[in-house]
C-alpha cells in the first residue's frame, strides 16, 4: 500500500490563467515527490520547482506527495497556493511564505479622488495583474460576495501577497473583508494588515459597533506589525438598519474616509426587485448622503450591474451626482471612462470657478469685502464650491497643480 494511501489530499487553486492547481498529500516517510504539469514548462519548468522545493523546505516538511498544474502563475501567486495548501494541511499556525516585496507604498495622500472603485474577486489573479492600467480611482480586491466559502482562506492569502507585488498605479488598494460577524472576518484581518493595504471596504455595516470592532483589530495588529501608515475605512451599508443609523455608522471612526451604498443587498432586505430607475432605494441613499457629508466624509452609490447599457449607466449616474454621490462601484473596466467624465468638473465649470476664484481675489487687493462676477455678487458657499472644482480639477489632471487663477 502506497505511504500517501492513508493522507489526506489537499487541493488549492484553480486550473486558469495566471493561477495553478495544487495537490498536496503529507506523508510521515518516503521523501518527498514533486510533479510539475505547466504550460509554461519549457521556459520556467525548472524555476517553478526550485519554488516548491524552496516553499516545501520552509515549511519543514521532508515527506509527501506535492502536484502542480501550472497555467502561468506567477511567484506571489504560486507561494499563495502552496501555503494555502500546507494550512489546509497543517493548521493556520505555519508562518507566512511572503513574496518578495516589488512594490515601494506611496504616502496616502490627505484627500483623493473616489469617482470609480473596480471591484475585482480576490480568488482570480489573473483580472489583478493588469488591473492599475484601467486608471480606476480605486481598486477592491474583494474577500467576501465573489468568494465562495470554501475558498475564502486560500484567497485572503492570494489578496495578501497580491498588494505586495501588483503595482496598482495611482489607484487606491481597497480589501473588501467579510463581517467580522462572520466566520471569516477576523482571519481576513490577520492576513490582510500586514500587507498595508490603503483601506478596507467593511460590509453589512448596521451599527457603530461594527466600525469600531474592525478598528479595535485593525489598531492591534498594525501595533503588531509596526505599521504607522494607518488603513481608512469605508463602511459599507446594505439595509434597512444600516441606513437607519447611517449618522451613527458615518461618525464612528476618524479612519472613516467615505460610505458606501450597496443596492442588491438593501432591495432584497426591504422585500423590494431592484429597478433600473432605482426609485426603491431614493430615500435610503439620500439618507446615507447627509450622514455623509454631515461627517465631512466622501459619500459612493452603488454599482451599475447592466454593464452593457452605458447610456443608462449615464443616466443613472448624472442622477448620482445629483443626489450628492462622489462615486459610485464599478464592475467592468467599460464603465470608468464614463463614471469619470461625470464625476469630474467639465471645462466651462473650471473656467467658472477660476474666474470666481479670480474675483474674489481682486476684491480683497482693492480692500473690498464684497466680490462679484457679472451682474451675480460672490458668497461664501459660492466661493466654497468653486474652490472644490478647482481641486478636483487638479486632482483629475484637468488642471495645472499650481493654477488657482
Amino acid at each position: 500500500m502506497s505511504i500517501f494511501a492513508q493522507s489526506p489530499l489537499h487541493t488549492v487553486g484553480r486550473e486558469e490563467k495566471s493561477d495553478c492547481l495544487i495537490e498536496l498529500q503529507l506523508a510521515s516517510s518516503g521523501g518527498r515527490a514533486i510533479k510539475v504539469h505547466s504550460s509554461v514548462q519549457e521556459l520556467y519548468g525548472n524555476q517553478i520547482r526550485i519554488t516548491l522545493e524552496s516553499a516545501l523546505d520552509f515549511f519543514a516538511i521532508s515527506h509527501g506527495k506535492l502536484v502542480i498544474r501550472d497555467f502561468g502563475a506567477l511567484d506571489h501567486v504560486l507561494k499563495a497556493r502552496i501555503e494555502a495548501a500546507v494550512r489546509a494541511a497543517c493548521g493556520d499556525q505555519v508562518p507566512a511564505l511572503l513574496p518578495e516585496p516589488r512594490i515601494a507604498l506611496p504616502p496616502k495622500p490627505a484627500s483623493r479622488l473616489r469617482r470609480s472603485r473596480l471591484y475585482l474577486p480576490g480568488n482570480q489573479p489573473d483580472l489583478a495583474l493588469n488591473a492599475g492600467l484601467f486608471q480606476a480611482d480605486a481598486i477592491i480586491l474583494d474577500l467576501e460576495d465573489s468568494v465562495a466559502p470554501p475558498h475564502k482562506a486560500a484567497a485572503r492569502i492570494l489578496v495578501r501577497n497580491t498588494l505586495a507585488s501588483i503595482d496598482f498605479g495611482r489607484s487606491e488598494r481597497i480589501v473588501r473583508i467579510n463581517p467580522l460577524s462572520s466566520p471569516y472576518g477576523q482571519d481576513d484581518l490577520l492576513q490582510i494588515v500586514a500587507a498595508q493595504p490603503d483601506t478596507l471596504l467593511i460590509p453589512k455595516c448596521e451599527n457603530a459597533v461594527d466600525i469600531r470592532s474592525v478598528e479595535e483589530r485593525v489598531s492591534q495588529l498594525e501595533q503588531t506589525h509596526g505599521i504607522d501608515r494607518k488603513i481608512s475605512f469605508m463602511p459599507l451599508i446594505e439595509s434597512a438598519r444600516g441606513v437607519m443609523m447611517a449618522q451613527e455608522i458615518a461618525f464612528a471612526s476618524e479612519r472613516n474616509c467615505a460610505l458606501c451604498f450597496g443596492a442588491e443587498d438593501f432591495s432584497a432586505d426591504i422585500g423590494a426587485e431592484r429597478s433600473q430607475e432605482g426609485k426603491e432605494s431614493l430615500v435610503a441613499r439620500s439618507l446615507i448622503v447627509l450622514a455623509a457629508k454631515a461627517a465631512r466624509i466622501q459619500v459612493l452609490d452603488t454599482v451599475y450591474s447592466d454593464v452593457e447599457n452605458i447610456t443608462g449607466l449615464i443616466e443613472s449616474t448624472r442622477e448620482s451626482l445629483q443626489l450628492g454621490f462622489d462615486g459610485r462601484g464599478v464592475i467592468h473596466p467599460s464603465q470608468i471612462r464614463p463614471i469619470h467624465d461625470i464625476f469630474s468638473p467639465s471645462a466651462e465649470q473650471i473656467e467658472k470657478a477660476r474666474l470666481i476664484i479670480q474675483a474674489v481675489e481682486e476684491a480683497k487687493s482693492k480692500g473690498s469685502g464684497v466680490a462679484a462676477l457679472g451682474s451675480k455678487m460672490i458668497d461664501a458657499p459660492v466661493v466654497a464650491r468653486a474652490q472644490k472644482v478647482l481641486s478636483m480639477a487638479r486632482a483629475a489632471g484637468l488642471l495645472e497643480p499650481d493654477r488657482e487663477s
